[in-house]
């Protein structure tokens, strides 16, 4: 065969040749296809989410879809076993090739007539280089076809004349049960396993100091019996101790800054000097509003990103990762893969505003459309429509934001396609600038019966100018089959519009790099996963820098609280209040710490042994954090009915669905919700979540799937005959069920601590509180006593109509006797405007932060006018205190995206057992 080498510098692989190497596979292509055309190098490997189609989902916009590409996202939290030093082999048949240091991908061939365990080995954008050596194949096919392990590659070489040096990288599964079993396997296969005996070692050590820890603290501890609580002397109207003033609480409180973590700045992100000095486009002619200097600088920086350019010839600047080649300047090499092609890669246009809520997004993005509406229109090129994509919730507000900002004379022309006012065919838009829809319309037109049916018209079908996704996070599942449909449609320039592009974990980013089309492999999980995810999650400083990069090329974050950004807003002051346990409060709360503590050592112990009843300890163990939360609240919270409830079910498998099991599993399904659970179907964060009879949560639409063909639960194996044997949650999402029982008269210590922080705003005329908390039942409580004290007040919560909602919005906004407004956490952490009140009660935390941050953003936001005031009522050395850490642990990862330190991260149930032991302390 006829040699054709690349001519290329020293640094790259020249993966032409001949060999009678009896590891080589021969090509299975006919010889007409067995030189196959090369992808374009500066081109973008396509999706395959139109290929994604499933009869039984054509109703549902929230499912999921099935994908090699799912598939490889459930490795995410395998861990390294060892690393197998090997080559490439056969490498003359194919054209594909590779640089020193390249990521490539690895493929299984069962069906190669030469070899059954065939492994291709590709380039990132899927152009086979060559196969694993047959010797090596046969051990690893069998690994790879059960899914035992998961293999990453790297080149490490140069071509030599017949192979290419290749590093094997093993990953297994981290669950400790089977890792014993996959270590056995490969032991006997004489597979590396040089990181598992490393990690098996330190996690003896750690288990020896643990335990050394564990007996040491109990040594020093007494459980205490439980004792009748006595009475507060509060209970009763005008008991409480002379009022405070608002100066005694804040003197008494700790001064609490979450979001500005500054020691966790790192050098490489974009100072807010930088942001600051960023250029301005001019004020759009035909934008009725008044641009804000950074809104313009915004503008600016949204204009280049739809135009952007390889960096320059002798530039040392990484754009969107690619780099020019230090020794040959005609070559380009992605930081991150490491692939190097010879022509201008293709760069994705458009990128992230992810902009403080509050800081004018939409605004910038209408400036967007008007001004490059006008810069086309002077040089006579057409210009498409936009296509804006928002959930139903805030569609409303594109159409009346672009009215209330365009010019009267020359006013954006815009659709609305939702519902019965869909666009039938391409004439509909012609002279259309902007059409808005929402991620439902989207997903059912791409995935739905008219799709099937060989229309030749649908949203895929027009070229949009852009397309924009509001509340961007909604694409956060790369396995959903909204991400899916939004990715599939075409347009020149793509825009996320999101405050938190990283909600949970580094895969939440990796979703948004997919419909951005970034190049050079990172729309490819496995390599996105091998090149950021993995290693940032580890902990290593070079992958935390590529991070970092790709975040300053594509991402626009300013905060409101950066001085250049002049909001003029009042300052934003927040407290943590640390309240003490009285002596019977501190007896119950400790008495539940030690039961968790015993909970969690029967639950590790379970784990990693036989796992025999692990699901159901650490079911337990979330019901008794929930209790210790809810003992910081007040104990009247504290029921035993999810005690009985889980008895019953270990007893006899699934329970009956009476109106009290079904609130009790309602109940057990918000442990789940409020502890971020993944869906064991999926292995995603829950989405529309449910729980079976039998206890065991799942998303809506991965359960009915599983009863459709099963009819059993995946993990008890217990009968579900249909889906009447699921339960939805109580109310809006992280709502618990309502109280059945009379409220509780009695006060308690965070009561007592928050009537103090009333009387003492109330002092003054004018003020107004929000009184936040995640529960319904301690809102009942404080409802209680607030009327027992003569406070006027409203209430908002998920059990509430939308009209009742707005009465009880406009009533806290006009009527200056209604000074209180108690809240659902849930319902009103977005879309609400409460600038009202200037003072914000946080009378309980959890995991997350983001719905604490956004609900004091609902007070503290354009319009406000007086300073506000956020108190944390934290009960002092209680769980709730050690949440405060957590909750900073969080923050870190979103901010070393934008350039902040922050230490390892892991994922997953490890992640959250982890926590529950720093809770336990």
């Amino acid at each position: 065969m006829p040699r054709a080498k690349l001519k290329r510098n020293a640094d790259t692989i020249d993966l032409t040749g001949d060999s009678d190497d009896p590891n080589e596979l021969r090509p299975t292509q006919n010889p007409q296809h067995m030189k196959t055309p090369r992808v374009s190098e500066g081109s973008t490997a396509s999706t395959a989410a139109e290929d994604y189609l499933d009869d039984d989902d054509e109703a549902e916009t929230d499912g999921f879809i099935q994908s090699q590409e799912a598939l490889n996202q459930a490795f995410t939290n395998y861990v390294p076993y060892g690393t197998l030093r090997s080559k490439i082999v056969g490498v003359r048949y194919y054209t594909g090739y590779a640089t020193i240091g390249e990521m490539v991908l690895l493929k299984r061939e069962p069906h190669n007539p030469y070899d059954s365990n065939a492994i291709q080995v590709q380039n990132v954008h899927e152009t086979q280089i060559g196969h694993i050596p047959r010797t090596v194949a046969a051990e690893l096919a069998k690994y790879m076809d059960s899914q035992d392990l998961f293999i990453e590659g790297t080149v490490t070489g140069h071509k030599g004349e017949f192979d290419c040096p290749l590093d094997l990288r093993l990953y297994g599964t981290s669950d400790p049960l089977e890792q014993i079993r996959l270590k056995e396997r490969m032991q006997s296969d004489r597979l590396p396993l040089e990181d598992y005996r490393q990690r098996e070692k330190a996690e003896k050590q750690r288990n020896k100091e643990l335990l050394a820890a564990q007996k040491k603290a109990r040594s020093n501890k007494k459980i205490p019996k439980p004792t009748n609580p006595a009475e507060f002397a509060g209970n009763q109207a005008g008991g409480l101790e002379p009022d405070p003033t608002i100066e005694d609480i804040v003197d008494e409180s700790e001064r609490f800054n979450p979001r500005n973590v500054e020691q966790f700045v790192e050098k490489f992100g974009a100072a807010e000097e930088v942001l600051a000095s960023m250029p301005m486009a001019d004020q759009p002619r035909d934008l009725q509003s008044h641009l804000l200097p950074f809104q313009r600088q915004g503008l600016k920086w949204l204009l280049d990103k739809e135009s952007p350019s390889v960096p320059a010839t002798g530039s040392k600047d990484v754009v969107q990762l690619w780099k020019r080649d230090s020794k040959n300047q005609s070559l380009f090499t992605n930081v991150a893969t490491h692939f190097t092609v010879r022509e201008a890669p293709a760069l994705a246009s458009g990128g992230i505003l992810a902009d403080d809520m509050g800081l004018g997004k939409t605004v910038q993005i209408i400036a967007l459309i008007i001004a490059d509406r006008a810069m086309r229109s002077s040089i006579s090129a057409r210009t498409g429509p936009t296509l804006i994509i928002s959930p139903l919730t805030v569609m409303s507000n594109w159409t009346g934001q672009m009215e209330h900002h365009m010019s009267k004379n020359k006013p954006l022309r815009v659709l609305v396609h939702h519902g019965p006012s869909r666009i039938k065919s391409a004439k509909d838009i012609q002279d259309v600038d902007v059409v808005v829809t929402t991620y439902g319309t989207v997903t059912t037109d791409h995935f739905g019966k008219s799709s099937k049916k060989g229309s030749s018209f649908g949203l895929s079908s027009i070229e949009w100018r852009r397309i924009v996704l509001d509340e961007g996070h909604e694409i956060r599942n790369p396995s959903s089959k909204k991400a899916a449909a939004v990715s599939a449609l075409n347009a020149a320039s793509r825009w996320v519009l999101t405050g938190t592009p990283i909600v949970n974990t580094l895969k939440d980013l990796y979703s948004i790099a997919r419909f951005l089309q970034l190049s050079g492999g990172l729309d490819r999980y496995e390599l996105f996963n091998q090149a950021i995810i993995r290693p940032v999650n580890q902990g290593d400083e070079n992958a935390s820098v590529i991070l970092q990069l790709l975040m300053n090329s594509i991402c626009l974050r300013r905060k409101k609280e950066m001085p250049f950004i002049d909001l003029k807003l009042p300052p934003l002051s927040e407290y943590v209040h640390r309240i003490t346990f009285e002596p019977h409060e501190q007896e119950r709360y400790d008495a539940l710490a030690h039961e968790a503590e015993g909970t969690l050592d029967q639950y590790k112990t379970r784990r990693g042994t036989s796992g025999k009843g692990a699901n159901a300890t650490y079911q337990h163990l979330l019901e008794i954090l929930l209790r210790l939360r809810q003992m910081c609240n007040h104990w009247k919270l504290c029921g035993q009915r999810l005690t009985n409830l889980m008895t019953a079910i270990e007893t006899s498998g699934t329970v009956d669905l009476t109106p009290e099991n079904r609130r009790t599993l309602q109940d057990l399904l918000q442990l789940s919700i409020s502890a971020q659970e993944d869906c064991p179907v999926c292995l995603e964060t829950l989405s529309q979540p449910v729980i079976t009879a039998c206890a065991h949560v799942f998303c809506s639409a991965c359960i009915e799937r599983v009863i459709e063909t099963q009819h059993r639960c995946p993990m008890c194996r217990a009968e579900l005959e249909g889906t009447e044997a699921l339960v939805q949650p109580a109310r809006e999402l992280g709502e618990e069920a309502p109280m059945e029982e009379p409220v509780d008269e009695s006060m308690s210590s965070k009561v007592e601590a928050m009537l103090h922080i009333l009387k003492a705003s109330h002092q003054k005329a004018g003020p107004k509180v929000v009184v936040f908390s995640q529960w319904t039942s301690f809102l009942d409580i404080v409802q209680y006593h607030l009327g027992l004290h003569g406070y006027q007040y409203t209430r908002l919560d998920g059990s509430m109509s939308v009209r009742a909602r707005d009465v009880a919005l406009r009533r806290f906004d006009e009527d200056e006797h209604c000074t209180i407004l108690l809240a659902s956490l849930a319902v009103c952490s977005v879309g609400l405007n409460l600038v009202a009140a200037n003072t914000v009660v946080l009378s309980d935390s959890w995991w997350s932060p983001a719905l604490e941050d956004q609900a004091v953003d609902r007070v503290h936001r354009l319009g406000q006018k007086r300073p506000t005031t956020v108190f944390r009522l934290v009960m002092e050395g209680s769980i709730e205190d050690r949440v405060i850490k957590i909750q900073q642990d969080k923050r870190k990862l979103m901010m070393l995206a934008f350039a902040e330190k922050a230490g390892k991260r892991m994922n997953s149930k490890a992640a959250r057992l982890a926590d529950v032991e720093k809770l336990l302390g």
